[in-house]
């Protein structure tokens, strides 16, 4: 039987801090979205998504991949934004099997109000302590380990 495979004293350094950042940054950014705003990080990322999209709509299962979470879970959250007037559903005018989430007018408005303050933190505590061209390494970085993730799985 072969030995396992271990990590370096670097490997294991590096691993652990990026898993910790992995852990902290959406939880400060938690933080601040909901003080200021009232919404949840995925929430904001929900709404951002649907900005982004012509007629600001979308079918609800493409919405749960790009937002990376199950399908049952962002039903459950178009159905809280739903109640506070932020999205509504309607059947896909191209497929009735499928339905679609669209973002009110009131809810871009919300989001048009979040944005500054999330932003504004998303460059305090990452932005503006990277150089570009960390950035641009961390880009690479991100998309050949997202790259990786995508052929196995």
């Amino acid at each position: 039987m072969s030995e396992p495979r271990w990590l370096s004293g670097d490997q294991l350094a590096a691993w652990r801090g990026f898993m910790k950042l992995l852990q902290r940054l959406p939880a400060a950014l938690e933080s601040q979205l909901q003080q200021d705003s009232k919404l949840s990080f995925i929430e904001y990322h929900v709404l951002a998504h649907l900005s982004e999209q012509p007629g600001r709509r979308l079918r609800i299962s493409e919405l749960a991949v790009l937002a990376n979470t199950e399908l049952s879970r962002l039903s459950h959250m178009i159905g809280r934004l739903e109640k506070r007037g932020f999205v509504c559903r309607e059947p896909d005018p191209h497929n009735g099997r499928y339905t679609q989430a669209i973002l009110t007018e009131a809810g871009f408005a919300y989001l048009a109000d979040a944005a500054p303050g999330h932003v504004s933190q998303v460059l305090d505590l990452f932005i503006n302590v990277l150089a570009p061209d960390e950035l641009r390494t961390l880009r690479r970085i991100s998309d050949k380990v997202l790259a990786r993730i995508e052929c196995s799985g």
